[in-house]
């Protein structure tokens, strides 16, 4: 089993509440717009970071996380995008992605809406955790815990840190 803290669009900016949220978790997953390089070296410091960098991502951050991340967690096959649109209205390039191959877990953020729902097209579940950091217009600072087992994703929690003022 594999416990996972999932957030997104930290925009330069990690809520110390996160390390309480996330301290029972295996690995943090972070689906873009991260906002400085300080932010993915502090929460590797804390646990083992999966990330894609986001529209707002400079070149370092480019440089070292790539657009989207294919792997599997698990027996889950999992694929993490910033920008991908939801259910029947992806993306080009995710839905050109998804064509190909679907996972069984699909995550993105860049939306600032947490939103977990099924894709019976593709036959996979889809997460959006919203948005951690200050910008944006999002109201509530959002993420998402959930663990893994075998091929089974359960136990998600949707955390709100507070409002985003």
């Amino acid at each position: 089993m594999k416990r996972i803290g999932l957030l997104s669009d930290t925009h330069g900016f990690v809520d110390p509440k996160i390390y309480d949220y996330f301290k029972d978790v295996d690995e943090i997953w972070h689906a873009g717009d991260i906002g400085t390089v300080e932010v993915t070296d502090e929460l590797k410091k804390f646990k083992p970071l999966r990330a894609v960098f986001g529209n707002i991502d400079g070149a370092e951050l480019r440089a070292e996380f790539n657009e989207f991340e294919e792997f599997t967690c698990e027996e889950v096959d999992v694929l993490i995008t910033h920008i991908a649109g939801k259910p029947g209205k992806y993306y080009q390039k995710a839905h050109e992605r998804l064509k190909k191959k679907s996972p069984n877990l699909f995550i993105c953020g860049h939306s600032h809406i947490c939103l977990v729902k099924m894709d019976t097209q593709f036959d996979m579940l889809w997460m959006n955790p919203g948005a951690c950091g200050y910008k944006g217009f999002h109201q509530v600072k959002t993420l998402l815990r959930f663990s893994i087992t075998k091929d089974k994703i359960h136990d998600l929690e949707v955390i709100e840190l507070g409002k985003r003022v």
